[in-house]
């Protein structure tokens, strides 16, 4: 049928043809489907009167007619979204057989179970025509009337004609509402999708964007982004504000040699003109061999960059610990363990004992080589921050430059050399004691500082504005008189009460002349073994010059002046003369009361007697040695405390040596 029938009278083939031409412009300007069987039904009305009019359209998955629109002046419990069976209803015989179908009086040629609906409802006659487009068979279109014999072969044929522009418009809405769905869930993925993504032109116009690209970018909504030029509005600058050319933007050169690219080292730009680093990827998209655009995928990394510098920072610090710790491996301490049982050092231990489990900082005052840092040592060892090592810092030994880098640290570029970034002590004690050498030496400058660090538990290194929290308690150590340093205006006053909190005065060699025996033994032993030597005595009289040497540089000096007598002793008995102290004038004072020397000689005889008795055995002084161990510990072998520990020798060994030298505790 290519018109309206030529039987019609001309005037009302006019109006007919009129009337194709109102459908065919509604239907261009209507993409949804109560719109578009209104429109029609608006321009039909006049020429072909209808009290109902219905499309159905055919759902292969199911066999069935499913109600797609629906014009009605009444109500009626056909509703849209309704189905009818193909084999089983008037439109399904249409269909099948696409051809038109009249009822002209439903009380006489009503079939189907619909159309007696209909009838109940008031419906006296109906046409039904086929749907069809290039060949596809849609569904029908159909008009019902409450007055019988309504429709004629004529008005079935006009609705063939109107029937093939509602199929082609159908087709094309049916498209439309299959993209729409389409671009809804794409919509609905991209929208759901944590990445940033936006498509663009190669010119870098923006085509598209989801809520996070919007959300990223500082925009309120996708639609702000649309027609933008992206490299203009995110990727217009470098991470140093510095401007980025399009010609060497990745994305760009990708749209030029039509490859992906993946970029995780630059920044995108917010709308507030803040920037933030990110990961993307762009993907060329191509059709014909031609370049239509690109998809950017990006991601905000900050966190992730947050992470691994906190990951650096924590692997420098371990790498930093792991440094300190194999420097401490390596030095000499000035001894392993306090040796010693004179009232001087038991005064000192029992402070130990008093301030070891506090967070108070400790002041360790005295002079040079005796003992402060094993002091230090044995205060963190008995306190709750033994768990992780001391970390220990001589401020004396680092130049003035250097100590406030050294202490808290710099940022890479922060000064000349500075060539990464560097943690300092502070930082490496967190959690931990540090312990401060030579404290008194401390510039000024660097004394405010180290003053604001004590009491804010905060610091910045240099070259930083990044406040650095730590938890540190400090153990101080000076072999000056803080006090004096203070009146002369060298040391802060407030610094050395915040740091003088709680004194402990670690006495010299001199007042402790009861311990220079055990000390001898010690440091004899474990010269012996460092340098593969076998000495099996100590003469009397080098015992005694030991004892009475006034020992001016304490035990340090003494520690040293044993090893040089062990390299230079030629058998098995330890011995040396005078000369070896280094002392000007041919005499060596005598120092009065001195309370070790007698249990070094052995009694009775004249002094002339005395000079010929031959030299102290190695395991005489051992015994006497552990004898005073022994004493000092309340006879406790094992333990942290016990004499074991200290002789640092297993306590079954221990055991099985005083077995051997006849040792055993009197009760009585």
């Amino acid at each position: 049928m290519q018109g309206p029938s030529a039987l019609e009278p001309a005037p009302k083939l006019e109006e007919r043809y009129r009337t194709l031409l109102e459908i065919n412009n509604a239907i261009v300007t209507s993409l949804q489907r109560d719109e578009l069987l209104h429109a029609i039904c608006e321009a039909l009305r006049p020429v072909l009167p209808f009290d109902r009019a219905a499309i159905n359209i055919y759902e292969p998955e199911t066999d069935l007619l499913r109600l797609f629109a629906l014009e009605t002046g009444h109500e009626s419990r056909i509703v849209v979204g309704s189905t009818l069976s193909r084999q089983d209803s008037a439109s399904g015989w249409v269909f099948d057989n696409q051809k038109p179908l009249l009822r002209r009086d439903l009380e006489k040629e009503a079939r189907y179970e619909a159309e007696r609906l209909a009838m109940s409802e008031g419906i006296r006659s109906l046409c039904i025509v086929p749907l069809a487009c290039h060949g596809n068979r849609l569904g029908t279109l159909i008009v019902l009337s409450k007055n019988i014999g309504q429709y004629t072969e004529a008005d079935a044929d006009f609705l063939h004609d109107v029937a093939n522009q509602i199929a082609l418009a159908i087709e094309n809405m049916k498209s439309y509402e299959e993209i729409a769905a389409l671009n809804a869930r794409v919509r609905l993925i991209l929208d759901s999708a944590a990445e940033g993504i936006f498509g663009c032109e190669p010119d870098g116009t923006c085509t598209f964007s989801n809520e996070a690209a919007a959300d990223l970018l500082g925009y309120d909504n996708p639609a702000e982004l649309l027609g933008k030029n992206m490299h203009a509005t995110e990727h217009h600058s470098r991470a140093d504000g510095s401007p980025y050319p399009l010609e060497e933007c990745p994305i760009y050169r990708g749209f030029l040699e039509n490859q992906g690219v993946h970029r995780d080292d630059e920044v995108f730009w917010r709308k507030d003109g803040t920037s933030f680093p990110v990961e993307y990827w762009s993907h060329p998209i191509i059709r014909d061999g031609k370049i239509l655009g690109a998809v950017v995928t990006f991601v905000d990394i900050t966190e992730r960059r947050q992470a691994y510098e906190q990951i650096q920072t924590l692997k420098a610090k371990l790498e930093a610990e792991n440094v300190y710790l194999q420097e401490e491996i390596r030095s000499e301490h000035n001894f392993e363990e306090i040796v010693g049982s004179s009232a001087a050092l038991m005064n000192v231990l029992q402070k130990v004992e008093m301030v070891a489990p506090t967070d108070a900082t400790v002041l360790l005052s005295g002079e040079t080589g005796t003992g402060k840092e094993l002091i230090a040592r044995a205060i963190h060892a008995r306190s709750p921050r033994k768990a992780r090592a001391m970390v220990s810092v001589n401020c004396g030994a680092i130049p003035s430059s250097l100590v406030e880098s050294e202490l808290f640290g710099h940022v890479k570029g922060a000064f000349t050399g500075a060539l990464e970034r560097a943690i300092g002590r502070f930082e490496l004690a967190d959690g931990s004691t540090l312990f401060l050498d030579e404290v008194g030496e401390l510039p000024l400058d660097t004394q405010v500082k180290l003053l604001r660090a004590l009491q804010e538990r905060e610091f910045q290194p240099v070259g930083s504005s990044r406040t650095v929290r730590v938890d540190v308690r400090i153990v101080a150590a000076s072999n000056r008189d803080l006090e004096q340093a203070v009146r002369a205006g060298t040391f802060r006053a407030d610094l050395f009460y915040r740091l003088n909190v709680l004194p402990v005065r670690v006495p010299p060699l001199r007042e402790r002349q009861s311990d220079i025996p055990q000390l001898v033994m010690f440091f004899l032993d474990r010269s012996c073994k460092r340098l593969g030597k076998k000495i099996t005595a100590v003469s009397e009289e080098t015992m005694d010059l030991l004892v009475r040497y006034n020992w001016p540089g304490n035990i340090r000096e003494l520690q040293n002046i044993i090893e040089r007598g062990v390299v230079l002793s030629p058998g098995p008995v330890f011995n040396f003369d005078r000369d070896v102290f280094q002392v000007p004038g041919s005499s060596i004072p005598k120092i009065e009361g001195r309370d070790a020397s007698a249990s070094t000689r052995p009694t009775g005889g004249t002094p002339s007697e005395q000079e010929d008795v031959p030299p102290l055995p190695l395991a005489d002084a051992e015994r006497q040695h552990i004898l005073a161990v022994l004493k000092r510990t309340g006879w406790v072998i094992e333990g942290p405390n016990g004499a074991a520990k200290i002789l640092d020798m297993h306590p079954n060994t221990l055991r099985g040596r005083l077995k051997r030298l006849g040792i055993h505790r009197n009760l009585h």
